[in-house]
């Protein structure tokens, strides 16, 4: 009895995303097993060993339904409290950014409400917005931090992270994104905010555990590079892997400075030059599509996928859902994005939320489906892979599972 499998579904297609160059790994009349939170079969069903009710403890009818590796968010800053569709509102209506920015607004309104929340009040108000992910068939997501620019801050935010991956029992990894903006209190003193992040927030948060890896804005707007190259080599002193915003607004030379680092992931990247790519090819970088901003921000530089393609840099897909510039609460809208505005395929935007997003987060246990594999996987109201990226909106995620247990669907509620 033992030896049972915990479950097994039966009359799917799975998506496996395996690089063997079939379209999206596709498995027509197949099976998915599995044990102990991992994968133990992904295969045609004529494959199985044995009677489907003498392998497992549970079979499930999958009656031809698409079945696909739990989607992965590689980029978020969904820990904030507040919003900003005041500010949208005025934008609309003919205000500037610098007039918004002058009446307390931008980037400083987000800090202001997120220091002065509770840590059970910003949870509250950050917990729906990965509940829609959830919703959307994420399984893994990344959380920055970045909006408190304090010590105490910082930590409270990392800390909501956690709770929000404990709470809907998915996987949460968290990033520090001390150098995001400079705080008011720091007004013209960039170089002394770029020290307290160095020096006492960076060291304080890693110590604690708090953070998976350790991001920066370098952009003429916000951080410069050799700032960045600062807040790196602190990272690196405290064995943190980094990842960067870069080339979103000009070429910075951001992702030659990230591909130094061998950064997990370059992310936007609007601007960046063939150096930049060519750097990337060589350290192994993801590079990390956010077409929700790019809409938001109304910007007309596209990302150079062609040359990405070219050079064969691994090209990921994120909602980048945030209060200013992405208040994007759909992954699978962003993958349309990407497909629509980046004239990236289906199948790229879908390695892009899978393999390519668990890269993008130094994650080598999921991602594809295949045995050795966490059990991660949605069950989806759609028979081919590419309907995931031609609906706009909509609830096409049936049940998802994350490490071999069902965390939404029939039978199971939201927040365990």
């Amino acid at each position: 009895m033992n030896d049972l499998w915990d479950g097994l579904l039966l009359d799917c297609r799975l998506a496996t995303m395996a690089g063997d160059g079939s379209a999206f790994g596709l498995v027509e009349e197949a099976a998915l097993g599995w044990k102990a939170g991992r994968i133990v079969f992904a295969a045609p069903m004529f494959a199985l060993p044995d009677k489907p009710n003498a392998l497992a403890r549970e079979t499930i009818p999958g009656r031809g339904a698409l079945i696909t590796p739990g989607l992965i968010d590689c980029h978020t800053h969904l820990v904030f409290a507040g919003d900003r569709a005041t500010e949208f509102d005025l934008r609309l209506n003919g205000a500037s950014y610098a007039e918004i920015a002058r009446a307390g607004g931008g980037i400083v309104s987000t800090v202001t409400k997120t220091r002065a929340a509770s840590e059970g009040d910003l949870f509250a108000q950050s917990l729906p917005r990965a509940q829609a992910l959830l919703a959307d068939g994420v399984t893994t997501l990344e959380i920055k931090s970045g909006y408190g620019l304090d010590l105490d801050s910082e930590i409270k935010m990392l800390r909501v992270a956690r709770r929000i991956g404990d709470a809907l029992g998915i996987g949460v990894r968290t990033t520090f994104l001390g150098a995001h903006a400079l705080p008011p209190e720091f007004a013209q003193r960039q170089s002394d905010y770029v020290d307290e992040v160095c020096i006492r927030m960076l060291p304080n948060i890693a110590q604690a555990g708090l953070a998976d890896a350790v991001d920066a804005f370098c952009e003429n707007i916000a951080f410069t590079p050799s700032e960045t190259r600062r807040v790196f080599e602190t990272a690196r002193a405290h064995g943190l892997p980094v990842k960067l915003h870069a080339d979103q607004l000009s070429d910075s030379g951001g992702a030659t400075l990230a591909a130094e680092f061998n950064a997990l992931s370059a992310d936007h990247l609007e601007y960046v030059d063939e150096a930049g790519i060519a750097a990337m090819v060589r350290s192994g970088t993801v590079a990390v599509m956010l077409p929700g901003a790019f809409y938001t921000l109304r910007e007309s530089t596209l990302p150079p996928i062609e040359a990405f393609r070219r050079h064969g840099v691994a090209l990921a897909v994120a909602s980048d859902l945030n209060p200013g510039t992405s208040p994007l609460l759909s992954l699978r809208h962003a993958m349309n994005m990407a497909c629509t505005l980046f004239r990236m395929t289906p199948e790229e935007s879908l390695r892009g939320t899978t393999v390519h997003a668990a890269r993008a987060l130094g994650l080598t246990d999921r991602g594809t489906l295949a045995p050795g594999q966490r059990a991660d996987f949605v069950v989806w109201n759609a028979t081919c892979p590419a309907e995931l990226c031609y609906w706009i909106g909509g609830t096409l995620a049936r049940d998802v599972f994350v490490d071999g247990r069902r965390v939404l669907g029939a039978t199971q509620p939201f927040v365990r």
